[in-house]
Protein backbone atom coordinates (compact mmCIF):
# COMPACT_ATOMS: atom_id res chain seq x y z
CA UNK A 1 0.00 0.00 0.00
CA UNK A 2 1.45 3.32 -1.03
CA UNK A 3 -0.13 5.30 1.80
CA UNK A 4 1.00 4.45 5.34
CA UNK A 5 -2.31 5.82 6.67
CA UNK A 6 -4.37 3.20 4.83
CA UNK A 7 -4.44 -0.42 5.99
CA UNK A 8 -5.64 -3.42 3.99
CA UNK A 9 -8.29 -5.39 5.88
CA UNK A 10 -9.60 -8.90 5.15
CA UNK A 11 -12.43 -11.16 6.22
CA UNK A 12 -10.17 -12.58 8.94
CA UNK A 13 -8.96 -9.22 10.29
CA UNK A 14 -12.18 -7.19 9.95
CA UNK A 15 -13.47 -7.84 13.47
CA UNK A 16 -10.27 -6.83 15.25
CA UNK A 17 -9.23 -4.03 12.88
CA UNK A 18 -12.60 -2.38 12.32
CA UNK A 19 -15.32 -3.45 14.72
CA UNK A 20 -13.08 -3.59 17.80
CA UNK A 21 -11.31 -0.30 16.99
CA UNK A 22 -11.31 2.43 19.62
CA UNK A 23 -11.32 5.03 16.80
CA UNK A 24 -13.83 5.58 14.00
CA UNK A 25 -12.92 3.56 10.91
CA UNK A 26 -13.63 4.36 7.26
CA UNK A 27 -13.59 1.21 5.12
CA UNK A 28 -13.25 1.51 1.35
CA UNK A 29 -14.90 -1.54 -0.27
CA UNK A 30 -13.30 -1.79 -3.72
CA UNK A 31 -12.03 -4.13 -6.46
CA UNK A 32 -9.04 -3.91 -8.78
CA UNK A 33 -11.23 -4.00 -11.92
CA UNK A 34 -13.43 -1.11 -10.73
CA UNK A 35 -12.61 2.13 -12.55
CA UNK A 36 -14.58 4.40 -10.19
CA UNK A 37 -12.78 2.73 -7.25
CA UNK A 38 -9.41 3.70 -8.73
CA UNK A 39 -10.69 7.22 -9.41
CA UNK A 40 -11.86 7.56 -5.79
CA UNK A 41 -8.60 6.23 -4.28
CA UNK A 42 -6.72 9.59 -4.20
CA UNK A 43 -9.63 11.23 -2.34
CA UNK A 44 -9.64 8.39 0.20
CA UNK A 45 -5.87 8.85 0.63
CA UNK A 46 -6.33 12.59 1.22
CA UNK A 47 -9.00 11.89 3.86
CA UNK A 48 -6.67 9.35 5.52
CA UNK A 49 -3.94 11.99 5.72
CA UNK A 50 -6.30 14.79 6.78
CA UNK A 51 -7.79 12.85 9.69
CA UNK A 52 -4.64 11.00 10.77
CA UNK A 53 -4.86 10.22 14.48
CA UNK A 54 -8.64 10.73 14.55
CA UNK A 55 -9.76 8.16 11.97
CA UNK A 56 -8.47 4.83 10.73
CA UNK A 57 -8.85 4.25 6.99
CA UNK A 58 -8.89 0.73 5.57
CA UNK A 59 -9.45 -0.90 2.20
CA UNK A 60 -11.23 -4.20 1.64
CA UNK A 61 -11.04 -5.95 -1.74
CA UNK A 62 -14.56 -7.33 -2.27
CA UNK A 63 -13.36 -10.02 -4.69
CA UNK A 64 -11.02 -11.54 -2.11
CA UNK A 65 -13.22 -10.91 0.95
CA UNK A 66 -16.74 -11.85 -0.04
CA UNK A 67 -17.85 -12.82 3.46
CA UNK A 68 -17.46 -9.28 4.79
CA UNK A 69 -18.83 -7.68 1.61
CA UNK A 70 -21.90 -9.89 1.88
CA UNK A 71 -22.26 -9.28 5.62
CA UNK A 72 -22.59 -5.55 4.99
CA UNK A 73 -24.77 -5.97 1.88
CA UNK A 74 -22.31 -4.32 -0.50
CA UNK A 75 -24.28 -4.16 -3.76
CA UNK A 76 -22.19 -1.57 -5.60
CA UNK A 77 -18.65 -0.28 -5.39
CA UNK A 78 -16.95 1.90 -4.53
CA UNK A 79 -18.65 1.88 -1.15
CA UNK A 80 -17.30 3.72 1.86
CA UNK A 81 -18.65 2.55 5.21
CA UNK A 82 -17.96 4.49 8.38
CA UNK A 83 -17.86 2.53 11.62
CA UNK A 84 -17.90 3.89 15.14
CA UNK A 85 -17.97 1.82 18.33
CA UNK A 86 -18.29 -1.35 16.27
CA UNK A 87 -21.35 -0.23 14.31
CA UNK A 88 -21.90 1.14 10.83
CA UNK A 89 -22.90 4.78 11.26
CA UNK A 90 -22.80 6.01 7.67
CA UNK A 91 -22.38 4.78 4.09
CA UNK A 92 -21.40 6.44 0.83
CA UNK A 93 -21.89 4.49 -2.40
CA UNK A 94 -20.44 5.56 -5.72
CA UNK A 95 -17.92 8.08 -6.90
CA UNK A 96 -18.18 11.23 -4.79
CA UNK A 97 -16.01 14.33 -4.23
CA UNK A 98 -13.50 14.34 -1.38
CA UNK A 99 -15.54 17.03 0.40
CA UNK A 100 -18.50 14.64 0.65
CA UNK A 101 -16.29 12.05 2.35
CA UNK A 102 -14.73 14.66 4.66
CA UNK A 103 -18.12 16.03 5.72
CA UNK A 104 -19.40 12.53 6.47
CA UNK A 105 -16.32 11.83 8.59
CA UNK A 106 -16.51 15.18 10.40
CA UNK A 107 -20.15 14.57 11.31
CA UNK A 108 -19.17 11.37 13.11
CA UNK A 109 -15.86 12.20 14.78
CA UNK A 110 -16.86 15.50 16.37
Amino acid sequence: MANANIIDVTDSTFQSAVLDSDQPVLVDFWASWCGPCRTLAPAVEEVANEFEGKLKVMKLDVDQNGVTASRFAIRGIPALLLFKDGKEVDRIVGLVPKDTISQTVISQIN
